[in-house]
Protein backbone atom coordinates (compact mmCIF):
# COMPACT_ATOMS: atom_id res chain seq x y z
CA UNK A 1 0.00 0.00 0.00
CA UNK A 2 1.18 3.36 -0.78
CA UNK A 3 2.20 5.80 1.77
CA UNK A 4 2.34 2.84 4.60
CA UNK A 5 5.28 2.81 7.25
CA UNK A 6 6.73 -0.42 8.64
CA UNK A 7 7.56 0.85 12.65
CA UNK A 8 9.89 -1.20 14.62
CA UNK A 9 8.60 -3.38 17.53
CA UNK A 10 10.05 -5.03 20.87
CA UNK A 11 9.52 -9.10 20.45
CA UNK A 12 6.46 -9.84 22.28
CA UNK A 13 5.38 -6.29 23.03
CA UNK A 14 2.19 -6.20 24.69
CA UNK A 15 -0.02 -4.76 22.01
CA UNK A 16 -1.90 -1.89 24.33
CA UNK A 17 1.68 -0.97 24.84
CA UNK A 18 2.18 -0.05 21.48
CA UNK A 19 -0.66 1.36 20.20
CA UNK A 20 -0.34 3.65 23.64
CA UNK A 21 3.09 4.90 22.20
CA UNK A 22 2.07 4.93 18.32
CA UNK A 23 -0.75 7.41 19.82
CA UNK A 24 1.25 9.44 21.78
CA UNK A 25 4.02 9.43 18.81
CA UNK A 26 1.09 11.16 16.77
CA UNK A 27 -1.04 13.00 19.26
CA UNK A 28 -1.04 16.12 17.22
CA UNK A 29 -2.25 14.41 14.54
CA UNK A 30 -5.74 12.21 14.58
CA UNK A 31 -5.22 9.04 14.68
CA UNK A 32 -7.67 5.85 14.60
CA UNK A 33 -7.32 2.16 14.52
CA UNK A 34 -8.19 0.68 10.92
CA UNK A 35 -8.33 -2.19 9.18
CA UNK A 36 -6.66 -2.71 5.51
CA UNK A 37 -8.26 -4.30 2.84
CA UNK A 38 -8.53 -4.49 -0.95
CA UNK A 39 -11.77 -4.18 -3.46
CA UNK A 40 -11.75 -3.91 -6.65
CA UNK A 41 -8.17 -3.12 -7.57
CA UNK A 42 -8.41 -0.37 -4.57
CA UNK A 43 -6.45 0.17 -1.30
CA UNK A 44 -9.29 0.45 1.02
CA UNK A 45 -8.67 1.36 5.01
CA UNK A 46 -12.03 0.95 7.32
CA UNK A 47 -12.09 3.49 10.72
CA UNK A 48 -14.19 4.22 13.10
CA UNK A 49 -14.31 7.69 14.31
CA UNK A 50 -16.12 9.60 17.51
CA UNK A 51 -19.05 12.07 16.56
CA UNK A 52 -17.81 15.17 17.39
CA UNK A 53 -14.63 14.73 14.81
CA UNK A 54 -16.81 13.81 11.75
CA UNK A 55 -17.71 17.92 11.41
CA UNK A 56 -13.76 18.57 10.94
CA UNK A 57 -12.52 15.53 9.38
CA UNK A 58 -15.17 14.67 6.39
CA UNK A 59 -16.15 17.10 3.99
CA UNK A 60 -18.98 17.07 1.01
CA UNK A 61 -18.62 18.23 -2.27
CA UNK A 62 -21.61 18.54 -4.06
CA UNK A 63 -22.12 19.41 -7.64
CA UNK A 64 -24.10 22.35 -8.05
CA UNK A 65 -26.08 23.73 -10.51
CA UNK A 66 -26.29 22.04 -13.53
CA UNK A 67 -22.55 21.04 -13.13
CA UNK A 68 -22.39 17.42 -12.26
CA UNK A 69 -18.02 17.98 -12.69
CA UNK A 70 -18.21 20.67 -10.13
CA UNK A 71 -18.18 18.00 -7.27
CA UNK A 72 -17.59 14.64 -6.16
CA UNK A 73 -21.22 13.27 -5.78
CA UNK A 74 -24.57 14.61 -6.09
CA UNK A 75 -26.43 17.91 -5.05
CA UNK A 76 -27.98 17.72 -1.59
CA UNK A 77 -31.11 16.70 -1.61
CA UNK A 78 -33.21 18.87 0.01
CA UNK A 79 -34.79 18.06 3.65
CA UNK A 80 -32.82 14.84 3.23
CA UNK A 81 -30.50 15.59 5.96
CA UNK A 82 -33.30 16.69 8.30
CA UNK A 83 -35.46 13.56 7.86
CA UNK A 84 -31.80 11.51 9.20
CA UNK A 85 -31.77 14.04 11.98
CA UNK A 86 -35.29 13.57 12.61
CA UNK A 87 -34.92 9.66 12.70
CA UNK A 88 -31.71 9.83 15.01
CA UNK A 89 -33.50 11.93 17.74
CA UNK A 90 -36.98 10.18 17.79
CA UNK A 91 -35.33 7.38 18.16
CA UNK A 92 -32.59 8.23 20.79
CA UNK A 93 -34.43 10.35 22.77
CA UNK A 94 -36.88 7.59 23.52
CA UNK A 95 -33.93 4.75 24.02
CA UNK A 96 -34.34 3.00 21.06
CA UNK A 97 -31.75 1.34 19.27
CA UNK A 98 -30.87 3.53 15.70
CA UNK A 99 -28.42 3.00 13.11
CA UNK A 100 -26.62 4.79 10.02
CA UNK A 101 -25.27 3.08 7.35
CA UNK A 102 -21.08 3.35 6.94
CA UNK A 103 -19.72 6.28 4.78
CA UNK A 104 -17.58 6.16 2.28
CA UNK A 105 -14.53 9.17 1.38
CA UNK A 106 -11.47 9.32 -0.44
CA UNK A 107 -8.00 10.88 -0.02
CA UNK A 108 -5.19 10.97 -1.78
CA UNK A 109 -2.59 7.91 -0.79
CA UNK A 110 -0.14 10.09 0.19
CA UNK A 111 -2.08 12.81 2.02
CA UNK A 112 -2.41 10.72 5.55
CA UNK A 113 0.13 7.85 6.82
CA UNK A 114 -0.48 4.24 7.40
CA UNK A 115 1.14 2.54 9.94
CA UNK A 116 0.84 -1.37 9.97
CA UNK A 117 0.86 -3.33 12.09
CA UNK A 118 0.42 -6.95 10.57
CA UNK A 119 -2.69 -8.86 9.45
CA UNK A 120 -4.36 -6.09 7.59
CA UNK A 121 -4.88 -4.05 11.43
CA UNK A 122 -3.07 -0.68 11.09
CA UNK A 123 -3.01 2.71 12.76
CA UNK A 124 -4.20 5.33 10.37
CA UNK A 125 -2.97 8.87 10.97
CA UNK A 126 -4.53 12.21 9.40
CA UNK A 127 -2.59 15.36 9.40
CA UNK A 128 -4.35 18.60 10.82
CA UNK A 129 -5.53 20.47 7.86
CA UNK A 130 -6.08 17.09 5.23
CA UNK A 131 -9.84 16.48 4.85
CA UNK A 132 -11.86 13.17 3.58
CA UNK A 133 -14.05 14.00 0.58
CA UNK A 134 -17.36 12.32 0.90
CA UNK A 135 -18.52 10.06 -1.99
CA UNK A 136 -21.17 8.67 -0.39
CA UNK A 137 -23.07 9.91 2.87
CA UNK A 138 -23.01 13.32 2.60
CA UNK A 139 -26.29 13.38 3.89
CA UNK A 140 -25.46 11.34 7.27
CA UNK A 141 -22.63 13.64 7.61
CA UNK A 142 -24.91 16.85 7.46
CA UNK A 143 -27.21 15.35 10.01
CA UNK A 144 -24.68 14.67 12.76
CA UNK A 145 -22.94 17.40 12.19
CA UNK A 146 -25.82 19.72 12.85
CA UNK A 147 -27.01 17.31 16.04
CA UNK A 148 -23.16 17.46 17.11
CA UNK A 149 -23.95 21.53 17.14
CA UNK A 150 -27.18 21.21 18.44
CA UNK A 151 -28.54 20.85 22.39
CA UNK A 152 -29.39 17.34 21.73
CA UNK A 153 -25.95 16.66 20.60
CA UNK A 154 -25.37 14.53 23.94
CA UNK A 155 -27.62 12.23 22.74
CA UNK A 156 -24.61 11.23 19.67
CA UNK A 157 -21.56 12.44 21.19
CA UNK A 158 -20.53 9.32 22.61
CA UNK A 159 -20.98 7.49 19.16
CA UNK A 160 -18.88 6.24 16.53
CA UNK A 161 -19.36 6.30 12.98
CA UNK A 162 -17.41 4.36 10.78
CA UNK A 163 -15.79 4.98 7.52
CA UNK A 164 -14.32 3.39 4.33
CA UNK A 165 -11.54 5.14 3.15
CA UNK A 166 -10.69 4.89 -0.22
CA UNK A 167 -6.45 5.45 -1.12
CA UNK A 168 -7.72 7.71 -4.19
CA UNK A 169 -6.93 11.14 -5.59
CA UNK A 170 -7.93 10.83 -8.95
CA UNK A 171 -11.39 12.91 -9.23
CA UNK A 172 -12.88 10.99 -12.19
CA UNK A 173 -12.81 7.72 -10.34
CA UNK A 174 -13.97 9.19 -7.16
CA UNK A 175 -17.13 10.64 -9.43
CA UNK A 176 -17.25 6.84 -11.21
CA UNK A 177 -16.98 5.57 -7.56
CA UNK A 178 -19.73 7.70 -6.12
CA UNK A 179 -22.22 6.46 -9.22
CA UNK A 180 -21.19 2.98 -8.97
CA UNK A 181 -22.45 3.14 -5.37
CA UNK A 182 -25.12 5.00 -6.09
CA UNK A 183 -26.88 2.15 -8.30
CA UNK A 184 -28.35 -0.06 -5.76
CA UNK A 185 -31.98 -0.96 -5.83
CA UNK A 186 -34.40 0.95 -3.99
CA UNK A 187 -36.35 -1.08 -1.96
CA UNK A 188 -39.74 -1.81 -2.29
CA UNK A 189 -42.32 -0.29 -0.12
CA UNK A 190 -43.71 -3.79 1.02
CA UNK A 191 -40.52 -4.90 2.17
CA UNK A 192 -39.57 -1.96 3.96
CA UNK A 193 -42.90 -1.73 5.64
CA UNK A 194 -41.98 -6.15 6.16
CA UNK A 195 -39.15 -5.00 8.44
CA UNK A 196 -40.46 -2.32 10.42
CA UNK A 197 -40.67 -2.47 13.81
CA UNK A 198 -43.33 -3.59 15.36
CA UNK A 199 -45.19 -0.27 16.62
CA UNK A 200 -48.12 2.09 15.13
CA UNK A 201 -49.30 1.32 11.65
CA UNK A 202 -46.61 -1.48 11.08
CA UNK A 203 -47.55 -3.26 14.03
CA UNK A 204 -51.22 -2.75 13.14
CA UNK A 205 -50.47 -4.16 9.51
CA UNK A 206 -48.76 -7.06 10.74
CA UNK A 207 -51.21 -7.86 13.56
CA UNK A 208 -54.12 -7.89 10.33
CA UNK A 209 -52.09 -9.87 8.46
CA UNK A 210 -52.43 -12.76 10.71
CA UNK A 211 -56.43 -12.49 11.61
CA UNK A 212 -58.12 -11.05 8.79
CA UNK A 213 -58.90 -14.12 6.39
CA UNK A 214 -58.89 -11.30 3.45
CA UNK A 215 -55.12 -10.92 3.99
CA UNK A 216 -54.10 -13.73 5.29
CA UNK A 217 -51.72 -15.67 2.63
CA UNK A 218 -52.96 -13.46 0.01
CA UNK A 219 -50.75 -10.45 0.79
CA UNK A 220 -47.31 -9.81 -1.19
CA UNK A 221 -45.06 -8.60 1.68
CA UNK A 222 -41.74 -8.06 -0.35
CA UNK A 223 -42.48 -7.00 -4.08
CA UNK A 224 -44.51 -3.79 -5.29
CA UNK A 225 -46.85 -5.61 -7.14
CA UNK A 226 -49.15 -8.89 -5.91
CA UNK A 227 -48.82 -11.58 -8.55
CA UNK A 228 -52.19 -12.90 -9.64
CA UNK A 229 -50.60 -16.33 -10.48
CA UNK A 230 -49.05 -16.71 -7.43
CA UNK A 231 -52.77 -15.59 -5.92
CA UNK A 232 -51.54 -12.87 -4.29
CA UNK A 233 -54.69 -9.95 -3.82
CA UNK A 234 -52.69 -7.13 -2.15
CA UNK A 235 -49.27 -5.65 -0.38
CA UNK A 236 -47.97 -5.10 2.81
CA UNK A 237 -47.91 -1.49 1.84
CA UNK A 238 -51.82 -1.56 0.37
CA UNK A 239 -53.10 -2.62 3.22
CA UNK A 240 -50.87 -0.45 5.67
CA UNK A 241 -52.40 3.17 3.79
CA UNK A 242 -55.80 1.76 4.30
CA UNK A 243 -55.12 0.83 8.09
CA UNK A 244 -53.77 4.94 8.26
CA UNK A 245 -56.92 6.25 6.51
CA UNK A 246 -59.41 3.98 8.68
CA UNK A 247 -57.69 5.46 11.86
CA UNK A 248 -56.13 8.75 11.09
CA UNK A 249 -58.09 9.37 7.64
CA UNK A 250 -54.69 9.97 6.23
CA UNK A 251 -52.65 7.09 4.32
CA UNK A 252 -49.39 8.54 5.61
CA UNK A 253 -50.09 8.68 9.12
CA UNK A 254 -47.26 6.13 11.14
CA UNK A 255 -49.73 6.23 13.72
CA UNK A 256 -47.42 6.35 16.22
CA UNK A 257 -49.30 7.36 19.07
CA UNK A 258 -51.69 4.35 19.20
CA UNK A 259 -52.11 1.08 21.40
CA UNK A 260 -50.94 -1.38 18.29
CA UNK A 261 -52.64 -4.26 20.35
CA UNK A 262 -56.24 -2.65 22.06
CA UNK A 263 -56.29 -0.37 17.99
CA UNK A 264 -55.83 -4.10 16.21
CA UNK A 265 -58.29 -5.37 17.58
CA UNK A 266 -61.13 -2.96 17.25
CA UNK A 267 -60.02 -3.20 13.44
CA UNK A 268 -59.71 -6.86 12.66
CA UNK A 269 -63.32 -7.36 14.84
CA UNK A 270 -64.36 -4.30 11.92
CA UNK A 271 -62.63 -5.95 8.35
CA UNK A 272 -63.95 -9.31 8.93
CA UNK A 273 -67.57 -8.22 9.53
CA UNK A 274 -67.09 -6.16 6.34
CA UNK A 275 -65.31 -8.38 4.02
CA UNK A 276 -67.89 -11.32 5.44
CA UNK A 277 -70.70 -9.58 4.87
CA UNK A 278 -69.68 -7.89 1.22
CA UNK A 279 -71.13 -9.98 -1.47
CA UNK A 280 -68.08 -9.46 -3.38
CA UNK A 281 -65.34 -10.35 -0.72
CA UNK A 282 -67.46 -12.88 1.23
CA UNK A 283 -65.83 -15.73 -0.78
CA UNK A 284 -62.58 -14.31 -0.69
CA UNK A 285 -62.42 -14.01 2.72
CA UNK A 286 -63.67 -17.10 4.04
CA UNK A 287 -61.55 -19.59 1.50
CA UNK A 288 -57.29 -20.24 1.72
CA UNK A 289 -55.65 -19.47 -0.80
CA UNK A 290 -54.77 -23.05 -1.52
CA UNK A 291 -58.61 -23.55 -2.15
CA UNK A 292 -59.18 -20.21 -4.63
CA UNK A 293 -58.57 -20.78 -8.51
CA UNK A 294 -56.80 -17.82 -9.74
CA UNK A 295 -59.33 -17.69 -12.13
CA UNK A 296 -61.47 -16.55 -9.20
CA UNK A 297 -58.96 -14.19 -7.47
CA UNK A 298 -58.08 -12.58 -11.22
CA UNK A 299 -61.99 -12.07 -11.92
CA UNK A 300 -62.23 -10.49 -8.16
CA UNK A 301 -59.01 -8.12 -8.70
CA UNK A 302 -60.58 -6.98 -11.87
CA UNK A 303 -64.39 -6.76 -11.50
CA UNK A 304 -64.11 -4.57 -7.91
CA UNK A 305 -62.45 -1.99 -6.60
CA UNK A 306 -61.47 -3.75 -3.59
CA UNK A 307 -59.22 -5.80 -5.46
CA UNK A 308 -57.22 -2.94 -6.04
CA UNK A 309 -55.04 -0.64 -3.74
CA UNK A 310 -57.46 2.39 -4.47
CA UNK A 311 -60.12 0.28 -3.41
CA UNK A 312 -58.89 -0.49 0.09
CA UNK A 313 -57.86 3.28 0.49
CA UNK A 314 -61.48 4.03 -0.65
CA UNK A 315 -62.68 1.74 2.06
CA UNK A 316 -60.33 2.87 4.65
CA UNK A 317 -61.28 6.97 4.49
CA UNK A 318 -64.97 5.40 5.03
CA UNK A 319 -64.72 2.99 7.61
CA UNK A 320 -62.91 6.28 9.55
CA UNK A 321 -66.21 7.48 9.48
CA UNK A 322 -67.68 5.13 11.62
CA UNK A 323 -64.11 4.95 14.02
CA UNK A 324 -64.81 6.05 17.67
CA UNK A 325 -61.34 7.32 18.75
CA UNK A 326 -61.93 7.60 22.05
CA UNK A 327 -63.39 4.53 22.95
CA UNK A 328 -61.45 2.68 20.17
CA UNK A 329 -64.43 1.00 18.35
CA UNK A 330 -66.06 1.14 14.83
CA UNK A 331 -69.80 1.34 14.30
CA UNK A 332 -71.54 -2.00 13.47
CA UNK A 333 -73.97 -0.41 12.35
CA UNK A 334 -71.86 1.82 9.58
CA UNK A 335 -69.37 -1.17 9.06
CA UNK A 336 -72.43 -3.09 7.91
CA UNK A 337 -73.97 -0.21 5.60
CA UNK A 338 -70.60 0.22 4.22
CA UNK A 339 -71.12 -3.76 3.21
CA UNK A 340 -74.00 -3.69 1.31
CA UNK A 341 -72.72 -0.69 -1.37
CA UNK A 342 -71.95 -2.19 -4.86
CA UNK A 343 -67.87 -2.36 -4.67
CA UNK A 344 -67.98 -3.40 -8.24
CA UNK A 345 -65.81 -1.50 -10.84
CA UNK A 346 -69.46 -0.80 -12.88
CA UNK A 347 -70.87 0.95 -9.51
CA UNK A 348 -72.51 4.37 -10.45
CA UNK A 349 -70.74 5.06 -7.49
CA UNK A 350 -67.06 5.23 -8.63
CA UNK A 351 -67.39 6.09 -12.22
CA UNK A 352 -65.85 9.27 -12.92
CA UNK A 353 -63.49 9.13 -9.60
CA UNK A 354 -61.48 6.28 -8.96
CA UNK A 355 -62.81 4.20 -12.19
CA UNK A 356 -62.16 6.36 -15.62
CA UNK A 357 -63.30 5.43 -18.96
CA UNK A 358 -61.43 5.41 -21.73
CA UNK A 359 -63.58 7.11 -24.96
CA UNK A 360 -60.69 5.47 -27.30
CA UNK A 361 -59.28 2.19 -25.37
CA UNK A 362 -56.62 0.38 -27.07
CA UNK A 363 -58.12 -2.80 -25.95
CA UNK A 364 -61.88 -2.21 -26.28
CA UNK A 365 -62.34 -4.98 -23.74
CA UNK A 366 -60.93 -2.82 -21.09
CA UNK A 367 -62.38 0.53 -21.39
CA UNK A 368 -61.22 1.73 -18.14
CA UNK A 369 -58.20 2.63 -16.11
CA UNK A 370 -57.84 2.97 -12.58
CA UNK A 371 -57.05 6.48 -10.92
CA UNK A 372 -55.25 6.49 -7.52
CA UNK A 373 -55.05 9.88 -7.48
CA UNK A 374 -55.87 12.23 -3.88
CA UNK A 375 -58.50 14.33 -5.88
CA UNK A 376 -60.33 10.93 -7.46
CA UNK A 377 -59.90 9.08 -4.28
CA UNK A 378 -61.44 12.39 -1.99
CA UNK A 379 -64.57 12.62 -4.84
CA UNK A 380 -65.63 8.76 -4.56
CA UNK A 381 -65.34 8.96 -0.50
CA UNK A 382 -67.47 11.91 -1.22
CA UNK A 383 -69.95 10.33 -3.41
CA UNK A 384 -70.15 6.93 -1.35
CA UNK A 385 -71.06 9.31 1.80
CA UNK A 386 -73.54 11.14 -0.02
CA UNK A 387 -74.99 7.90 -1.24
CA UNK A 388 -75.24 6.56 2.78
CA UNK A 389 -76.86 9.88 3.72
CA UNK A 390 -73.66 10.46 6.21
CA UNK A 391 -72.73 14.17 4.98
Amino acid sequence: MSGINLPQFEPEERIDVMLERLFAKNHRDKCYPGLMFQQGNRNMVQINVPAHDLPTLLQAKPSVENDPDSGKNRPEVEGHAEEIKEYILKRATSGKPWILGTLTANVPPNKIKIIEIGRGICIVVIPRGVKLDITDGQHRKRAIHELIESPESELIADNDFPITLVLEGNFNQCQTDFRDMAQARQLDKSLLLSFGEFEGRVGITKNLLERVPMFSGKTEKIKANPDTKKKLIYTINYIAKAVSCALADDPNDELQDYDVETTSEALINCLNLFFSECSQTRHISKTSRDDLKTEEVAAFKEESILGRSVGLEVLGHLLYCAYDNDNDDFDTEKVLQLAQLDWSRESHLWQGNVVIIDPKPKNSAKPYKMSANVNSIRIAVSVAKTHLGWT
